[in-house]
């Protein structure tokens, strides 16, 4: 059982190559229409503003750096002032306890001893600030570490180049005009849509097992190509009634094309001892399907039959046939049960053309 629909090839993926910094093209490592790999250097932006504000931004970074060093030693100088200050200011307010010392005396230490403490929690706070400030350089010199990268372009994955869009020489804008495109041709997409009539049953097939999809470019006599349906749209389109589907084929010798039209055939699950004869041979009459059979002293009688599915250009005959029997294909307005015909281009007793002569 099969469904037979025109399809669409797409890329299975499409890159529209941007500029993430602006500046000079100075190179193009591509031609137009050319395969790449992903990885492959597209092309080159003049990367000597980046590198100059690279070496200026590592500088400031090696400045802040001193800066905290110096912050730091300063801080356990500091350290060192204080505690010497508040062991003078514990003795000394001893010694003006015991009347050795005068008041004024004792007051002076313990002042001192607060303006050192003063200035380690100044010493503190000034690490702090060049911690942050280191930081912040840093940060920036990341920044154009990053910016000087996207300088050279890399193809993102593997594919087809399309047109080259932007010639070495230009000036390009950061987030501007593509460069180029690159589809992604292996493996690749056909997109088809199928009757909504169908979508139960492609859904019950599809949950047994992957549903195979073959496609033949049209006006094309050539081998299919064979691959998988793994994708049904979410949403029925309501202005057509038919729901769209998509399978991916390797296309590793590149006979399917993105924009190509093709002929899909679905295959739903296969119907083995069917007995199928061509769509010519089935006749339409007041009392439903029926064919002419040949029997063996060569007369016709006409046999109802039950058709099932299309398959191509034949039928599946549900009932009304055995294996066999030869049906006759061409000339059926001038029998009538009981006429004798000459076979001609016996097909192997499947079906057959026939003279429609008396015999």
């Amino acid at each position: 059982m099969e469904i037979q629909v025109i399809g669409n090839v797409e890329a299975s993926s499409t890159i529209g190559v941007k500029a993430q910094v602006g500046g000079q093209i100075l190179s193009v490592g591509f031609n137009s229409g050319s395969n790449v790999k992903k990885g492959d250097l597209l092309f080159l932006i003049d990367p000597r503003p980046f590198e100059a504000q690279l070496r200026q931004a590592e500088g400031n970074v090696a400045k802040s750096r001193a800066q905290l060093g110096q912050a730091q030693a300063t801080l356990q100088r500091d350290l060192a002032s204080a505690k010497y200050a508040h062991e003078q200011a514990e003795r000394y307010a001893s010694l003006y306890k015991e009347g050795i010392v005068s008041k004024d005396q004792a007051d002076q230490y313990a002042s001192n001893a607060d303006s050192t403490s003063q200035a380690v929690n100044a010493d503190r706070a000034a690490i702090e600030s060049a911690k942050a400030d280191l930081e912040a350089q840093q940060a920036t010199a990341e920044n154009i570490r990053v910016q000087l990268g996207y300088t050279k372009i890399f193809s993102p994955i593997d594919g087809r180049a399309g047109d080259l869009l932007i010639h070495p020489g230009n000036v390009v804008s950061a987030n501007g005009s593509d460069l180029t495109t690159i589809n992604q041709v292996e493996p690749i997409d056909v997109s088809f849509s199928v009757p909504e009539a169908r979508l139960d049953e492609v859904k019950r097939y599809m949950a047994a097992g992957k549903l195979s999809v073959t496609v033949v470019p049209q006006d094309v006599v050539q081998e299919p190509e064979v691959g998988v349906l793994d994708f049904i749209d979410n949403t029925v389109d309501t202005s057509t009634g038919t729901i769209k589907l998509k399978a991916t084929f390797p296309n590793s010798d590149r006979r399917l094309w993105p924009g190509q039209f093709v002929r899909a055939t679905l295959l739903l699950t296969m119907m083995p001892h069917s007995v199928v004869v061509p769509n010519q041979a089935v006749q339409t009459g007041q009392d439903g399907s029926y064919v002419f059979v040949v029997k063996a002293d060569k007369s016709v009688e006409s046999r109802p039959v039950r058709t099932g599915e299309r398959v191509g250009q034949e039928l599946v005959i549900e009932s009304g046939l055995q294996p066999g029997e030869t049906v006759v294909t061409e000339g059926q307005l001038r029998l009538a049960p009981g006429i004798k015909v000459i076979v001609r281009n016996d097909t192997g007793g499947r079906a057959a053309s026939i003279d429609g002569g008396a015999g």
